[in-house]
């Protein structure tokens, strides 16, 4: 028997297989969510010094050496002594050293290993709703690029183009393939992806402009209208309603609890990606069910 055979017939295999790979991708998350927005500011000062003749616009603005998602290679931002590969088990480094560096004993921040449990965890969800099959690894790749637009939203406010865009795109490719049953599963049918893609980016487009003009301030970045547009591309327009509804009340919640309880200043604004994205993820899982029970309840009450 195939290792394929294997994890299609086994339903066991498959989960644990999409949890070790989940891990192993979660520390890769690690990076980007890290480098990311590095990259990007690097290109930012590139481009403003092209723009003001040639001239560096800081000492920094010119980098050294290559940086990219893969060189350097990761090291200890104490002691700079670069990570092995048995320093670089998921989440077993981190508990076997103690959540210090190896070389320098310098402390290891906890959320490298919780960036690396949650995407194990959530991709062995994943095996577990989706079963072996491509819907399923459509629906891993969607899960990771949540969990590192999650984060990098989280420390920066920042929902970069370079990763919401292709998300867009892919989501629309997939319908291409997307079987005919509804709204079953992913990917959804391209009618229902356009549509999807479309209202998602204009429904959010509408509220900031009219926010702004209400109040004269920015409710939200364009990140969050292209986010919300991939997943109206990825899941459909029927998961618009629900997941803005899910991500503006728990956000919402979540804003109100940190200015009366945390001491959050009111003027501090909140990073809107993170509620976006879980939302997305509790559709991606459990939304065709809610969402065909919802229209149920009119079809038995016409």
């Amino acid at each position: 028997m195939s290792v394929l055979d294997l994890l299609s017939s086994s339903a066991a295999a498959f989960i644990v297989t999409c949890l070790v790979l989940g891990l192993v991708v979660g520390s890769f998350l690690n990076v980007v969510v890290y480098r990311v927005p590095v990259m990007l500011e690097r290109q930012w000062r590139e481009q403003c010094a092209e723009l003001a003749g040639g001239a560096d616009v800081a000492p920094a603005s010119k980098p050294v050496e290559r940086f990219n998602l893969l060189v350097p290679r990761s090291a200890c931002p104490s002691c700079k002594a670069p990570i092995t590969a048995l320093q670089n088990v998921p989440v077993l480094s981190y508990v076997l050293l103690k959540g210090r560096c190896g070389h320098c004993g310098a402390p290891i921040g906890i959320r490298y290993p919780i960036v690396e449990a949650l995407t194990g965890v959530l991709s062995a969800a994943v095996a577990w709703k989706y079963g072996y099959g491509w819907p399923a690894l459509a629906a891993l790749v969607l899960t990771w690029f949540l969990v590192a637009l999650t984060f990098i939203d989280i420390d920066h406010q920042l929902l970069p183009d370079s990763m919401t865009l292709p998300l867009v795109w892919l989501g629309l490719l997939l319908s291409l393939y997307a079987p005919q049953q509804g709204i079953a599963a992913i990917p959804v049918d391209m009618h229902s992806s356009i549509v999807g893609a479309v209202a998602g980016y204009l429904s959010l487009w509408s509220v900031y402009h009219l926010f702004r003009l209400l109040t004269g301030k920015e409710g939200m970045g364009y990140g969050d209208f292209k986010l919300f547009a991939a997943l109206g591309a990825w899941m459909g327009w029927k998961m618009l309603l629900p997941i803005i509804l899910i991500a503006a009340l728990v956000g919402a919640a979540s804003g109100i609890a940190l200015i009366a309880f945390g001491g959050r200043n009111r003027s501090i604004p909140i990073a809107f990606g993170p509620f976006l994205a879980a939302a997305g993820w509790l559709m991606l899982m459990f939304g065709p069910e809610l969402v065909t029970s919802y229209l149920g309840l009119y079809a038995a009450h016409p």
